[in-house]
């Protein structure tokens, strides 16, 4: 049975979910854009902060939840990938585009390199629209390629970030998923 999903006047939800190695570190064609790119809303000015600790360790709490569950050990909250996170939902933000690219990178990997974090692999979970945490992370959990993510055994850090696009509704996340290597 289909299970139905009502967001009012948004059109759906719009969250994508990619499993990236630490090899895709090539920077992002100029121009080249993904299928699974979501224009959710316009580009502009967007309202970018850093993440509290607060917020990460809860998130953390949250995802390990769901991984202790399966029997899997808990994740660390990590807040340079924190700090990628939300860089990466700020830039998503500011083109009002939900995409796994970004305007410099091709990844959640190459992000967490510049900043000197060494991965053996990283995820990234995406997400965009009304959502606060509880509902982003609800809806990551329900969704079979976002809990893929969040359930990949060899990851111990974690860290998530937000941002508000130019409408001033649309919440763009991030969430990597990463180990070190």
């Amino acid at each position: 049975m289909a299970r139905m999903i009502d967001f009012g006047q948004w059109t759906g939800i719009l969250a994508t979910a990619v499993l990236v190695t630490a090899c895709a570190s090539a920077p992002a064609q100029k121009g080249a854009r993904d299928p699974h790119d979501v224009q959710a809303a316009p580009p502009g000015r967007a309202a970018c902060a850093s993440p509290s600790a607060a917020e990460v360790q809860a998130a953390a709490q949250a995802t390990n939840a769901s991984r202790l569950s399966r029997g899997l050990p808990p994740v660390r909250a990590n807040m340079l990938l924190a700090e990628v996170a939300a860089q990466h939902a700020c830039d998503m933000a500011r083109r009002g585009l939900m995409s796994h690219r970004g305007s410099r990178t091709s990844g959640p990997g190459a992000r967490v390199k510049a900043r000197g974090y060494a991965p053996r692999l990283t995820a990234e979970n995406i997400a965009a629209g009304p959502f606060d945490l509880q509902r982003v992370l609800h809806e990551w959990n329900v969704s079979s390629g976002h809990l893929d993510n969040i359930t990949i055994p060899q990851v111990r850090d974690f860290g998530i970030g937000h941002a508000v696009g130019s409408d001033g509704r649309t919440r763009f996340w991030a969430a990597i998923y990463a180990a070190p290597g």
